[in-house]
């Protein structure tokens, strides 16, 4: 664990650092999943996931669940409009514990969030939000004009100052030729196992996905115990209501009892009682 201070000032421990992200590229692979609660975030943790990536809204409450590993807040495009917005918003994130941060804006956003010493993350290749301006959801960098404009893109997110970069459904061989070639830390999503971070979101790791994308491997079958947790869910109720029902509960193991001869004594009670209204 590596000590260091939070951006707002408090110290706090991490399993990784920016420096130790950047000394690792081409000599190890560091694994990379998505969380969005104190629950996965935990289970993340416990696993030794080496990078978690969530959104910024969810920072606090994964925080509480994994406060030791590395985490980039992704600044969502549609959640903040101007570059003034983003700015503040990669500030608050940094201020409450974020390692890094992740934007898919512009080359200008990237260098307005860098030149205040944030730790920045961009995106290239496919990127689904931004998908209509490649002819929709495809793979990318299939051709070599387009690993070359990819080359490029990569060249200016670095000269904008930022650290790492993900990649989305570029081919393969393309990521071999590029990641060596350039400074920012590769995030693979769907790019092969060149790049020096490999990225999957939990669903899809854990098998919690009906129809998973095409990159993605299952190593747990999530989807099929949901299944059956729901299945026990409905059982459950259905025989509630019918032991309501047919008056086998509540029963004398589930119901409370007076103490000797207090029924009795309060029999009699009611019965001197002036009666109950009616």
């Amino acid at each position: 664990m590596k000590r260091i201070y939070t951006f707002e000032g408090f110290p706090a421990t991490r399993n990784l650092t920016v420096a130790d992200i950047k000394a690792g590229k081409g000599q190890r692979k560091f694994v990379q999943a998505t969380v969005v609660n104190r629950v996965e975030a935990a289970a993340a943790e416990a696993a030794g996931i080496d990078h978690l990536s969530i959104v910024d809204h969810d920072l606090h409450d994964v925080r509480a669940g994994a406060p030791n590993t590395f985490t980039t807040a992704a600044l969502m495009a549609s959640d903040y409009e101007t570059h003034e917005d983003i700015l503040r918003a990669g500030i608050r994130a940094a201020a409450a514990g974020t390692d890094a941060l992740y934007t898919l804006r512009n080359f200008k956003a990237v260098e307005m969030l860098a030149d205040e010493g944030l730790a920045v993350q961009g995106h290239l290749g496919l990127v689904p939000r931004l998908s209509t301006q490649i002819g929709g959801l495809r793979a990318y960098g299939r051709t070599a004009d387009e690993a070359m404009k990819l080359a490029e893109d990569l060249r200016r997110l670095e000269d904008a100052g930022a650290y790492a970069v993900e990649l989305e459904c570029v081919a393969d061989e393309a990521i071999v030729e590029i990641s060596t070639r350039t400074g920012l830390i590769s995030h693979s999503m769907g790019s092969g196992g060149a790049a020096d971070v490999i990225f999957l979101f939990q669903d899809d790791a854990c098998g919690d996905t009906i129809d998973p994308p095409r990159h993605a491997s299952a190593f747990a079958d999530m989807a099929g115990a949901r299944a059956k947790l729901e299945a026990e869910l409905m059982k459950g109720l259905h025989a509630y209501r019918a032991a309501v029902l047919d008056g086998s509960y509540p029963n004398t193991a589930t119901s409370i009892t007076m103490k000797p001869d207090e029924h009795e004594k309060l029999c009699e009670a009611l019965d001197k009682r002036r009666p109950f209204h009616r």
